[in-house]
């Protein structure tokens, strides 16, 4: 009987195990090639795991919420997909039925169980057990479900075509009211913090809605406040002029999309004089390990991307100084993409040496950044907006209307004091405002 064996994967080099989050098949189901099996989470991210191959799962080896260490055999899948399952005791103990749990209203009693099967729809197309536990939970009925346009393998319904279906047609459902009484308590391990804290007081009237925080903003919450303790940050600002990028850019933006299928936007424009600037400026591009310094070789920049569900994530674009303006411009496309459609990777997000956020795309002029850790300095894009400006001409000076824009860095002062913080600073915006408007492209 030939057997596969799914093993835990490694995501990423610091990775040494993931917790089990759900699995979406049971003993004797059938999978094909690309079925979700399970969904992971580490520190880092969370995934879901596909099937590498097709036939019948015949032991789950670990349960859900497991801590799992990487390389362990977490299922075995029969590759002959007439295959019965094993019944010996071994199976028996480790097999495991998942249900998923819909949060309880006010007036519910009992809890409302949603089969993980994978079916199909009286047209004989296929769901896997996720894409049919999000409609069950969105009210999607099945005449609905077969209308929705797969990107999967021979036309399979994915995740993310299920949720965009969700998004252009404003069907997802708000999440369910609970009295704080009613609000599931948040086990030890998955706290943000272990440290007992004093209860703050709170007021919860009838109309209120509690929401209980998802594992990804749990996270970031517990990244947020150890940046806080671990860092002294300090910000400084300064207003940069970027008439002549802004009309560089209005000139050759079309052409540009037209030759490499791609937007270009502001940002890799701004990236490309970050990167002149850490090259000027190498403490910049640092991390603190104790009382060490280490200053890196490689230019790994983050960049900040809001996600549809208003979560963070930093996808990281590696050896950034080795890549020409058009390759910034692909590079970040790409990986913004992937971010918002839920395929980044794992190495995708690791290994960042600085990071940007941009939030002049909500229209926000200026603000105090958060630091990543480990890293030691982020820099904030504000909004481009027109202003009366000063010039200095051979005739005197005059007012004039220019495009600006507001660049905020927050450094760790332990290691970056305010004369290198504002010399970099200085620097990134220099290199803006000097853009070369003769350039191609």
């Amino acid at each position: 009987m030939a057997q596969y064996e799914v093993i835990m994967p490694k995501m990423g080099e610091s990775i040494e195990e993931a917790t089990i989050t759900k699995w979406f098949v049971k003993v004797g189901d059938k999978v094909i090639e690309d079925d979700v099996l399970l969904e992971i989470a580490t520190d880092k991210v969370d995934s879901e795991i596909p099937s590498p191959v097709e036939g019948v799962v015949t032991k789950l080896l670990y349960q859900q919420d497991e801590v799992v260490p990487v390389g362990s055999v977490i299922a075995i899948i029969n590759l002959d997909p007439n295959a019965v399952p094993e019944n010996n005791s071994e199976t028996t103990e480790k097999a495991v039925e998942v249900v998923s749990e819909l949060p309880k209203t006010a007036s519910a009693e009992k809890q409302e169980v949603i089969s993980h099967e994978a079916v199909s729809s009286s047209s004989g197309r296929f769901y896997s057990p996720l894409v049919r536990k999000i409609a069950n939970e969105e009210n999607i009925s099945q005449a609905v479900l077969d209308t929705i346009p797969g990107s999967g393998r021979e036309g399979r319904v994915q995740k993310q075509d299920i949720l965009a279906f969700l998004e252009n047609n404003k069907t997802q459902k708000p999440p369910a009211q609970m009295p704080a009484s009613a609000s599931a308590p948040v086990q030890k391990s998955e706290a943000v913090s272990e440290k007992p804290s004093a209860p703050v007081p709170l007021s919860v009237s009838g109309g209120d809605e509690i929401v209980q925080m998802d594992r990804m903003r749990k996270i970031i919450a517990e990244h947020m406040i150890k940046s806080q303790q671990v860092s002294a940050h300090v910000t400084n600002m300064l207003e940069a002029d970027v008439t002549n990028i802004v009309n560089w850019r209005n000139r050759v933006k079309d052409d540009f999309e037209k030759r490499e299928g791609d937007k270009i936007t502001f940002l890799p424009i701004f990236l490309e004089a970050i990167i002149k600037a850490l090259k000027d400026f190498p403490m910049i591009n640092a991390s603190v390990d104790g009382d060490k310094i280490i200053i890196k070789k490689r230019i790994n920049l983050g960049i900040a991307v809001a996600l549809p569900n208003y979560n963070l994530i930093v996808p990281v674009i590696k050896n950034a100084d080795f890549l020409n303006l058009a390759g910034l411009t692909k590079e970040l496309n790409r990986l913004a993409n992937a971010a918002r459609s839920n395929k980044l990777k794992p190495e995708e997000i690791q290994d960042g040496t600085f990071t940007i956020t941009n939030f002049g795309s909500f229209k926000n002029s200026i603000g105090t950044p958060i630091i990543n850790q480990p890293q030691v300095a982020i820099i904030a894009i504000g909004s481009i907006e027109k202003k009366p400006a000063v010039l200095e001409t051979p005739q005197g000076d005059v007012i004039a209307i220019r495009h600006k824009m507001f660049l905020s860095l927050t450094y760790d002062h332990r290691i970056i004091d305010g004369s290198l913080g504002g010399m970099y600073l200085r620097k990134v915006a220099d290199y803006i405002e000097a853009f070369d408007t003769t350039r191609t492209i």
